[in-house]
């Protein structure tokens, strides 16, 4: 007995031995590490301290050391930054769904700004403002070289007031400048209509009101049209959405999904991941989706789209999104500022990250722009005549009135559709897809 204890702390020894012999340089690396780190922090405070001292005008020390923070933070990707005491509650009201400004969604890119997309009825979309815009300049001053909140602080400004931004864009020889009426920006986040028996519902943004209003919009429509048997479909117009709550974007998914994964994120540890599934429950009970994305929409409109494209429940029609495929946490400081940080990556049911991808449509359509020309060649275009114009012209024997009643109907329906393609060739497209869908039957 003796002896096995005696072997048994002996292989102790030798295994706290061993252990020390290892650790050693793992610890001496680690002191290393951490003195090469203090000595960057006393840089920090030299160099602090001689501004202060010798810069050519006084500059605060909170100023400083926000601008350290923000510069700390943007240097590693374009969506984590330092919020200001202010920044951080505009932020909070920017999710509630009411706030000042422009009403565009922007990121930076090349060190100028671009335009994500703008917000359906506010001044930028007013005044013309499209996603893929780079704004070079603000009221005549260049913003190269500024961080995407310096620059999106000189575009703020007392409601009612003017400002003249630089637009580059795709296709135009020249930069042109716009004028902007600044305003108190109210959200809609969803806006639903009917478009012959279609639903269509315009998603704008995801803050808390997305799903109770997606919800309410869609539930009206079908109650108007008489109940689900009288919609051939739903379009999810998610074009020139920048995003916004991932919570919003798991519950519309789910609006619309029986079972299975909605998104799951992956952080730097494994055991920080998350996945996100679906609850039973079809807002549209198993009626045709499609979801139309274009270039402006990003992040919480990729998820969806990303969501129903995987689980084949929804058509995806138009062109790629933005590609945005990170989560930022906001993390409230000392001060009542905040810090925005990229703690993840996202992926689609089927694993796939859209960071800098974006998602395919399914059916890519562009939306063509019309041209002046095209527009006075309709106007001066004469009209068709047909038999049903002509004087003396014998009657159809074969219908009741009730039938040509309903084929009149049918034939304004698709006349009314035809005049959408010439408005928003995309949302005609959508919409004709779920006519082909109703026409012919789905599967079970």
């Amino acid at each position: 007995m003796k002896k096995f204890v005696m072997a048994g702390l002996a292989g102790t020894l030798a295994g706290i031995i061993a252990t020390t012999q290892v650790a050693g340089p793992l610890v001496a690396q680690e002191a290393k590490a951490n003195a090469g780190v203090y000595e960057q922090l006393d840089l920090f405070g030299d160099i602090f301290e001689r501004i202060r001292a010798q810069y050519v005008e006084e500059v605060g020390a909170d100023e400083l050391i926000e601008a350290a923070i923000d510069g700390m933070l943007t240097s590693l990707d374009p969506h984590s930054s330092y919020l200001s005491p202010d920044d951080a509650e505009q932020m909070r009201v920017q999710t509630r769904g009411e706030f000042g400004g422009l009403g565009i969604e922007v990121t930076q890119e090349e060190g100028f700004v671009k335009v994500v997309s703008p917000i359906d009825g506010t001044p930028a979309d007013e005044a013309g403002i499209e996603a893929g815009d780079f704004i070079t300049h603000v009221d005549g001053e260049s913003v190269l070289g500024l961080t995407l909140d310096k620059a999106v602080e000189l575009m703020r400004g007392p409601v009612g007031s003017e400002i003249i931004i630089t637009v580059v864009r795709e296709g135009e020889q020249e930069p042109f400048d716009v004028s902007i009426i600044r305003d108190t920006i109210k959200l809609t986040a969803v806006r639903a209509r009917t478009e012959g028996t279609s639903v269509v519902l315009r998603v704008t943004t995801f803050n808390d009101q997305t799903y109770p209003n997606l919800k309410e919009g869609l539930d009206k429509q079908v109650e108007e049209a008489g109940g689900i048997d009288k919609i051939n479909g739903v379009v999810l117009d998610l074009r020139n959405n920048p995003g916004g709550l991932l919570t919003q974007a798991i519950k519309v998914s789910d609006a619309f999904l029986e079972e299975g994964e909605i998104v799951s994120t992956r952080g730097r540890n494994p055991a920080d991941g998350e996945r996100f599934n679906a609850e039973p429950g079809d807002l549209a009970q198993g009626k045709p989706v499609v979801v139309l994305i274009n270039g402006g929409s990003a992040s919480a409109s990729e998820i969806v789209a990303g969501a129903l494209q995987d689980h084949r429940r929804a058509i995806v029609v138009g062109t790629k999104s933005f590609g945005k495929g990170s989560v930022q946490t906001v993390m409230p400081l000392r001060g009542e500022g905040a810090m925005r940080l990229t703690t993840a990556r996202y992926y689609t049911p089927s694993g796939r990250s859209i960071q800098a991808l974006g998602v395919s449509p399914d059916i890519v359509v562009e939306q063509p722009r019309r041209r002046p020309e095209e527009e006075e060649e309709e106007a001066n275009s004469p009209r068709t005549r047909s038999e049903a114009d002509l004087r003396g012209r014998l009657n159809n024997d074969s219908l009741s009135e009730d039938e040509i009643r309903q084929i009149e109907e049918d034939r304004a329906k698709a006349e009314a559709t035809a005049e959408l393609r010439e408005e928003d060739y995309q949302l005609a497209y959508a919409i004709d897809i779920l006519k082909g869908l109703s026409a012919f039957g789905t599967p079970e």
